[in-house]
């Protein structure tokens, strides 16, 4: 069996892609105070958010476990609306050789847009379970932040 895998949800939302793309490209910090499932996030390194060499501290809740990590932006793709996200930090580190998180969003032709989570992942054993958990956070941040970019 694989230790490495690809996990993904599609979520129809009424925000615009370009809403979506700006507030996890360029406005990163405001997310925890758009969903209770974040607990707390700070700048650990760097002093810009959206830097790849910046490191960001997150306190969450997955699978019932308040969970910390680190995160750093691999890439930003303007164009296809496209943003990698790569955690890691002791946490995860001890059940994940890799752990990306991908977001792409797409605009609908009669308004709103698709947001698409993709979790690629890499175990360090057999014993771990595929990251199910990220994939229901992020269904639930999604629903939740949807309705505060209806606001903006």
């Amino acid at each position: 069996m694989s230790l490495a895998g690809k996990l993904s949800i599609e979520i129809g939302v009424r925000a615009t892609a370009a809403k979506w793309f700006n507030l996890f490209s360029t406005q990163l910090h405001h997310v925890q105070n758009l969903t209770d499932r974040v607990h707390k996030t700070k700048l650990h390194h760097g002093e810009d958010w959206h830097h790849s060499e910046s490191i960001k501290h997150w306190t969450y809740v997955i699978d019932g476990k308040v969970t910390t990590c680190h995160e750093s932006i691999e890439s930003i793709d303007e164009e296809n609306k496209r943003v990698t996200f790569k955690i890691y930090g002791e946490e995860i580190d001890h059940q994940f050789n890799l752990l990306k998180v991908i977001l792409h969003v797409v605009d609908k032709e009669h308004g709103g847009a698709v947001v698409k989570w993709v979790v690629e992942y890499e175990r360090v054993a057999e014993e771990v379970h595929p990251p199910y958990g990220y994939i229901e956070y992020l269904h639930k941040c999604t629903v939740d932040i949807d309705a505060h970019l209806l606001k903006a």
